[in-house]
């Protein structure tokens, strides 16, 4: 079992020194094992999410309340938006392995996620709300992969889950703070939800500056098909990890029906907007700590316990008869996520090569977004003809069938 070190890191002439890193070169922050562009590109995802998260929660709302748009009709926006955010991320992930540069993908999308908001505040009917989704989430795919390569770049090899995990903290600040300051919003504007998301323009604007600091270092162009498959066929164990995210994405409908659960269970709209921000909370808590935990006691072992919590999460969701409830399972929605999403960045990572970061960063998103599509239309079309209990339980079948095989997967060094 491989532990980080953090005292291996010194200082020569203000830039890492870890002889043993192939990272070294890179600039220091503040933060014990952080580098700069690390607490950097945090800093960008934390104000993009507060301009994000602004939105996010009142996205349903807006279409449900204001547009009265059926819940089938908002699983198809979500899916059909998160399935163009993933699959862009291959596509640019691999094209910046292949061009040897990260930062410009970053800048321009986050600079397409803030133009947004606008787009959003003009809508009289659901489908320009698709297109300014669909246009937030290839943003989201442009920037993507490469921002977590540039991440990965920027770290030495043992505090990887520790990088992955601070940046996910960040991020998910900007996701406690931007619901926060929405109902904030809702409360001062009377409900205008079209002014929120005026206002939700401007962090997203600043974030888009900020990128403007981040340095990297330039690597040869890559020769090769931008589109190679290589990257999992000829790697056992991250194809396999691919497979089992692929099985428990095809489950993993939006956030959104959380949502539109509460209040489907009598939760007014602050109080909805409220325990998705208590869930985001949770998730800032948790993330860091587990990627640490992961560097120290391996990847594996996390992911499957994530997936087991996320079963009985939405078992839970299917069978709450109150609001009561939900206090309990936002938070516990948050612990999930905390415990997965930069850990399994880091696992990625892990199995490949430098060269080839971008790219499997990239397909791992594009196996969870097109899977994010017929989740999110299964979900919906559950919710209206079934039960939306029956929506929740669906997705609790594929995550424990996911949890069995990622606690069977052979895997080895930190990855264990």
């Amino acid at each position: 079992m491989k532990t980080a070190n953090p005292g291996r890191i010194g200082s020569v002439g203000g830039l890492i020194a870890d002889e043993s890193s192939p990272h070294a070169g890179y600039e220091p922050s503040p933060v014990p094992g952080i580098s700069r562009n690390v607490l950097l590109l945090s800093a960008v995802s934390l104000l993009n999410d507060v301009s994000s998260e602004m939105v996010y929660p009142l996205v349903p709302l807006f279409l449900s309340i204001t547009l009265g748009t059926p819940a089938s009709i908002v699983g198809v926006i979500e899916g059909f938006a998160e399935s163009t955010a993933s699959v862009f991320k291959w596509f640019f992930g691999a094209l910046s392995d292949r061009w040897g540069k990260r930062k410009p993908f970053c800048l321009v999308g986050y600079g397409l996620a803030a133009f947004t908001k606008p787009l959003l505040a003009a809508a009289s009917a659901w489908p320009l709300v698709l297109c300014a989704r669909v246009l937030d989430r290839f943003g989201k795919g442009l920037r993507g992969s490469p921002r977590d390569a540039l991440i990965a770049d920027s770290t030495p090899a043992d505090l990887r889950g520790r990088a992955f995990g601070f940046h996910r903290s960040g991020d998910s600040i900007g996701a406690v703070c931007g619901p926060l300051i929405a109902l904030l919003l809702l409360a001062v504007l009377h409900g205008n939800y079209r002014a929120a998301f005026l206002i939700a323009f401007v962090p997203g604007l600043l974030s888009t500056f900020l990128i403007l600091p981040v340095r990297e270092r330039e690597a040869a162009p890559k020769p090769g098909p931008l589109f190679s498959l290589a990257v999992a066929g000829k790697n056992p164990p991250l194809r396999r990890f691919l497979l089992i995210t692929l099985l428990f994405a095809l489950g993993n409908s939006s956030d959104m029906f959380l949502i539109l659960r509460a209040k489907q269970l009598g939760a007014g709209s602050t109080t909805a907007v409220l325990l998705y921000a208590i869930g985001n909370l949770v998730n800032v808590l948790a993330s860091y700590r587990a990627g640490i935990l992961s560097d120290r006691l391996g990847r594996k072992g996390i992911l499957a316990f994530g997936f087991f919590l996320f079963t009985g999460i939405y078992l839970g969701f299917g069978l709450a008869t109150s609001v009561g409830l939900l206090w309990l399972l936002f938070p516990a929605y948050g612990l999930y996520l905390g415990l997965t999403d930069g850990v399994s960045k880091a696992l990625v990572v892990d199995l490949v090569s430098k060269e080839d970061r971008g790219a499997a960063l990239g397909l791992q998103a594009a196996v969870t977004g097109v899977s994010a599509l017929p989740a999110s239309v299964i979900a919906g079309l559950l919710w209206q003809r079934v039960s939306p209990g029956a929506a929740f339980t669906y997705g609790a079948i594929t995550a424990g069938m996911a949890g069995l095989w990622m606690s069977s997967l052979k895997l080895r060094g930190r990855s264990l």
